[in-house]
């Protein structure tokens, strides 16, 4: 279908499969040289496909100078299909084949159609939002799915610093084990983790046109942490039961300071009794 970004000059684009063998993608070149003319193509599959550019019949007597097909700055052969007609012909079997196409016509006057082939909009490669919490010595398990299209292969990654390390079968055997669930879902086990295995993870899906990636966050917890919460309460208690001791303590003193109190008063009290009886008896015998 149509998709060109200066739509108001008049262009022309055929879709044609009739040889059977590639779909060809032919611009009609306008009348107006100062314009370049550009079409966007979006693939999601290997395709042969044949690009086109042809002069309007208002310049079938223009005395053609040259013709030039550029990748990008590189300059590609290319085929006459008519007087004025001129295509190239591409394996489109992955991405190293996308980029943008330009056919070049000078003559009295220049013209030019850079065609921009572009893999589809690739699937979002689905991981886990929240992070993936697990304790040293545990195993922990990451899994990457992708919907709609098939990947070719999965390739996980593992963080260090602002480098992304591969993770394949002859990294640490003992640590990492990559298992394919299905053709879309990878799964990641991580053994024996220890506080360095945490940190950000990359699956990458490639497929036919181009790679995706997902992104999951992976928690390494010390076995304090669990503990911290039954640690504090049990500091509590500590702490609850050594004040109510000590208030025990506080109190049976002051009972036991008022005991002694009373019990010393009372002696005093005795005291003050038998020295008022001796001096009373003193005097009852000198009055006779």
């Amino acid at each position: 279908g149509q998709d060109l970004t200066t739509p108001a000059l008049e262009q022309v684009t055929n879709l044609n499969t009739s040889n059977g063998l590639y779909v060809e993608y032919e611009v009609l070149l306008p009348g107006d040289s100062a314009t370049a003319v550009e079409k966007n193509i979006s693939l999601d599959s290997e395709v042969k496909i044949e690009l086109s550019c042809r002069l309007d019949d208002k310049y079938s007597d223009m005395e053609i100078l040259q013709v030039t097909w550029k990748k990008g700055n590189e300059t590609i052969s290319h085929i006459s299909k008519t007087k004025n007609s001129w295509s190239i012909r591409l394996l489109i079997s992955d991405n190293s084949k996308l980029g943008s196409y330009t056919c070049t016509v000078k003559g009295k006057e220049e013209f030019s159609v850079t065609f921009h082939l572009q893999g589809k909009l690739l699937p979002k490669i689905e991981g886990r939002e929240k992070a993936v919490i697990s304790y040293e010595g545990d195993s922990a398990v990451l899994i990457c799915k992708s919907y709609g299209y098939t990947p070719i292969a999965w390739t996980w990654y593992m963080t260090n610093g602002s480098e992304q390390i591969a993770i394949n079968g002859s990294l640490l055997l003992d640590k990492y084990v990559i298992n394919g669930v299905s053709p879309n879902v990878t799964q990641l086990k991580i053994l024996k983790l220890t506080s360095e295995d945490g940190g950000v993870y990359w699956c990458e899906a490639t497929f036919v046109l181009g790679k995706s990636k997902g992104k999951l966050k992976l928690k390494v917890l010390s076995l304090m942490v669990p503990l911290k919460p039954f640690l504090a309460i049990v500091a509590e208690v500590v702490i609850l039961v050594a004040v109510i001791f000590l208030c025990e303590l506080c109190s049976k003193k002051r009972e036991k300071h008022a005991e002694d109190e009373k019990e010393f008063d009372q002696i005093e009290q005795l005291k003050s009794e038998e020295s008022n009886g001796v001096e009373n008896s003193s005097a009852r015998h000198r009055k006779v």
